[in-house]
């Protein structure tokens, strides 16, 4: 679980890093509208929720 968090902690800087950027020369954001963002979540937690339904009757 801890290699998990560094990986989403080192995404989450990388995008901050990219979001700097962009607004230092003032281009819009690379990013889905947020009902995009919010779909793109939920097919993640779909994948996830299917490994642990699939490990759970395993």
């Amino acid at each position: 679980m801890s290699e998990f968090f560094r990986q989403a902690g080192m995404a989450l800087l990388g995008g901050w890093i990219i979001g700097v950027v962009f607004a230092g020369i003032r281009l819009p954001a690379p990013v889905p509208p947020l009902l995009g963002l919010i779909g793109a979540f939920g097919i993640l937690l779909g994948g996830y929720c299917y490994e642990l339904i699939f490990k759970m009757f395993r």
